[in-house]
């Protein structure tokens, strides 16, 4: 019925019975019978989407494959592109037996024709979907407990999927903008109904946000910047934004240090243990197809962008001891 797309199935589990109905129940039941009359900071974490793409019935119909727009590089090709691209998708993890099996059989997905890819994606939109649906419960909550005007609610996700973009399905050490770059929403007193912020900002900004917006002192030393200046005027600007992976050879058979640095107009990957890396101009090359890294032309902008990387916080480490597969 899914024309064996990867991972990809109507799930017959109860709605109700899904972690994304329980996960906005147990939320709505704190909200009416558990919060007290303290102010409050609440994580509301949805494990979709995610694979395996088992949407539950009926959502995992409420999007018709065929009618789903497919990413315009949808092969895999490895010319041009740094070692790390093939070796994590071939190379042998590490670790116990059973830990190894798994990441081989479900941390990877071979290519998938485009009839497959439809099906994944229409999939997902419907895991996408069954969110919505309940975050919007969650909203109406906030409203009948008398907290929606004096509440700031945030709805972003952690990370995207490639969903065939480059030929890729799930996710991993390329980082495409497909993977790295999500949306965010913002609601709550003082934040401008429909504007739109263009600046480079990162998940690591939420923390200060909210403290900026809780009156409070953290207790740790914060990495990111308060988003209020950006939400509440057009006088502040952002250079960039960090990302980082620490990938150890149980993940993808390889150790990676990864660092990742976005502009507004483009977008470097090095990794730190190699020195190899991806530099790609966002605005003529927004599909991420010609790496610059080694064109001696743009050296300037790779060493802009090296710097950038190097800016990062010394008290941002040392990397922990690893915790299970990582």
């Amino acid at each position: 019925e899914t024309k064996e797309a990867a991972q990809t199935w109507h799930s017959k589990l109860p709605v109700a019975w899904h972690n994304t109905t329980w996960t906005a129940d147990r939320t709505i039941e704190w909200l009416k019978y558990g919060r007290g009359d303290e102010p409050f900071c609440t994580w509301v974490s949805f494990p979709d989407p995610h694979h395996p793409f088992d949407a539950p019935e009926p959502w995992s119909y409420l999007h018709d494959p065929a009618k789903i727009d497919l990413p315009k590089y949808r092969k895999r090709t490895f010319e041009g592109k740094p070692w790390w691209h093939k070796r994590v998708l071939t190379a042998e993890p590490t670790g116990d037996k059973k830990g190894v099996e798994i990441r081989k059989s479900y941390s990877r997905i071979i290519e998938q024709s485009d009839d497959q890819l439809r099906e994944i994606i229409a999939n997902t939109y419907g895991q996408i979907a069954l969110i919505d649906h309940n975050v919007g419960r969650i909203l109406i909550a906030l409203e009948e407990a008398g907290l929606a005007k004096n509440t700031i609610v945030i709805y972003i996700s952690d990370h995207g999927d490639w969903l065939g973009d480059h030929g890729l399905v799930l996710k991993g050490p390329m980082h495409y903008d497909g993977l790295l770059r999500v949306p965010m929403i913002m609601r709550g007193p003082n934040i401008p109904k429909g504007k739109v912020v263009e600046e480079p900002v990162s998940t690591l900004d939420l923390g200060p946000t909210f403290f900026d917006y809780g009156a409070a002192e953290p207790l740790q030393t914060q990495h990111g910047e308060s988003l209020r200046p950006l939400v509440e005027t057009d006088e502040v600007k952002r250079d960039f934004a960090l990302n980082e992976w620490e990938l150890l050879p149980t993940r993808v058979g390889v150790g990676l240090s990864l660092r990742t640095v976005r502009t507004k107009t483009h977008k470097l990957t090095i990794d730190l243990q190699s020195s190899a890396g991806e530099l790609y101009d966002m605005v003529a090359d927004p599909d991420e197809i010609t790496n610059l890294f080694d064109m001696p032309e743009h050296a300037d902008v790779k060493d802009e962008l090296l710097g950038y990387i190097a800016s990062r916080p010394d008290d941002a480490g040392p990397i922990r001891t690893q915790v299970g597969m990582a």
